[in-house]
């Protein structure tokens, strides 16, 4: 019984945990990065949700990483 809900718990952590990734704007690099790295200067970019979603991040990796722990070491 523990066991099941600890996998279901670790389930939905794995999901958060990749959409928070994927909510994540990437870092420019190259050619279109000097393009959009200007827009982002002209227009402004949302450094609150960006550092919001990275510290949301970290604590779902912890929380997977624990529960990971907890499920290996009791069974």
């Amino acid at each position: 019984m523990l066991k099941t809900f600890l996998m279901v718990i670790q389930v939905l952590v794995s999901l958060g945990l990749i959409a928070t990734v994927l909510l994540q704007s990437g870092k420019s690099a190259g050619m279109s990065g000097a393009i959009a790295g200007g827009a982002e200067t002209f227009f402004g970019k949302k450094k609150g949700m960006d550092e919001l979603l990275s510290k949301i991040t970290a604590y779902l990796a912890i929380g997977f990483l624990v529960i990971t722990l907890m499920i290996s070491i009791a069974f």
